[in-house]
């Protein structure tokens, strides 16, 4: 199923081959100012991993990776990446990166499950994957606040940026980003849907971080979003009545007019919450596989770790009205055939 949002009367700021350019300034600036924020060294990160091994990232659970057999090597699958959530700690581990330092890398993925191709919502993912080695007394919602401005801050300083250089691109984004926990956000909107609560959320504020994604909200039977049990710790019991050392960023997009997701983040599970969030989920079953096994026998680092969409961040910025503007993906027929009458030109 897929969906269009068409703004009325839009017109790209910049032609193709500005935004080409505009593309190529934004992620140059943007990664050196997050490396500089969170300590951070590039990475080379892989396109597909071994299958088995618990290494993919499972997202919500129910995606199907994009799989191939290895001709040379018997009886092996491959799957593409959905994200490099659970590869990044095993490379910290396998660089003995110290508390404080941490890697970021390219990320590209195929997500061929994606249920609803729209505005925002390709087959295509490109992200900045990375992570940061913490110590124990850093799982905490101080620290996980404090890296999330680091974060917003390097959003800003990019946005400022590329608004000098073109002067059609006038920054919205607000001073400060707010914090506000998904079960709060909840008991302010119980008539609305978690994705009605996030456009209410980022209306009001511009930029929110939703805390605590993946556990089930009181008094329902759902959580605000999916969550895998095994990457962010999202069942911590971080004070009476709250859960969650997780969350997303989100913005308000005045060209769509809703909220936007940018970030996925989190500290992640140690051994503790493992065990609890495969129990909630009934998975306990994945403590078979290697990567999961290298955890509870403590050889992988305490980390915290997020994506940063590299497509949405730079259709945010040059106010575009579709990602397709930005990546070249595959789109329904219908869908490319709409957007070329109203003005919206797919790569």
């Amino acid at each position: 199923m897929s969906s269009l949002f068409v703004p009325e009367g839009y017109r790209p700021l910049l032609d193709e081959l500005r935004t080409e350019a505009a593309i190529g300034k934004i992620k140059h600036h943007f990664q050196q100012n997050l490396a500089f924020e969170l300590n951070l060294n590039r990475v080379t990160a892989p396109l597909f991993v071994l299958s088995g091994t618990g290494v993919n990232d499972d997202l919500n659970g129910i995606e199907k990776p994009v799989s191939f057999a290895i001709r040379d090597i018997d009886g092996s699958h491959a799957e593409v990446v959905h994200s490099l959530a659970k590869w990044k700690r095993q490379k910290l581990a396998n660089l003995r990166s110290k508390p404080g330092e941490g890697i970021y890398t390219d990320m590209n993925a195929i997500r061929p499950d994606e249920e609803c191709l729209d505005n925002i919502h390709s087959i295509y993912v490109d992200q900045w994957d990375w992570e940061k080695v913490i110590l124990p007394s850093e799982r905490s919602l101080d620290y996980l606040r404090e890296t999330v401005r680091r974060i917003y801050y390097a959003i800003r300083r990019t946005e400022r940026y590329i608004s000098q250089d073109y002067p059609e691109i006038i920054p919205f984004l607000p001073e400060e980003i707010t914090f506000i926990h998904a079960e709060d956000l909840y008991r302010q909107y119980p008539t609305l849907s978690s994705k009605e609560r996030e456009n209410a959320a980022a209306a009001e504020f511009g930029a929110v971080f939703i805390i605590g994604i993946g556990g089930v909200l009181p008094g329902t039977t759902e959580p605000h979003d999916g969550r895998a049990p095994d990457y962010d710790d999202w069942s911590t019991i971080t004070k009476p009545g709250y859960q969650g050392l997780n969350g997303d960023i989100l913005v308000y997009n005045p060209v769509l007019k809703r909220s936007y997701e940018l970030s996925s983040m989190g500290i992640r599970v140690d051994q503790e919450t493992l065990m609890r969030q495969l129990t909630l989920r009934h998975e306990l079953h994945r403590l078979s596989l290697p990567w999961h096994q290298s955890l509870m026998a403590g050889k992988l680092p305490l980390s915290i770790g997020g994506g940063i969409g590299q497509s949405r961040l730079c259709m945010l910025f040059l106010q575009k009205a579709h990602i397709g503007e930005i990546q070249a993906s595959i789109w329904p027929p219908e869908m490319a055939e709409r957007c070329l009458q109203h003005n919206i030109p797919l790569l």
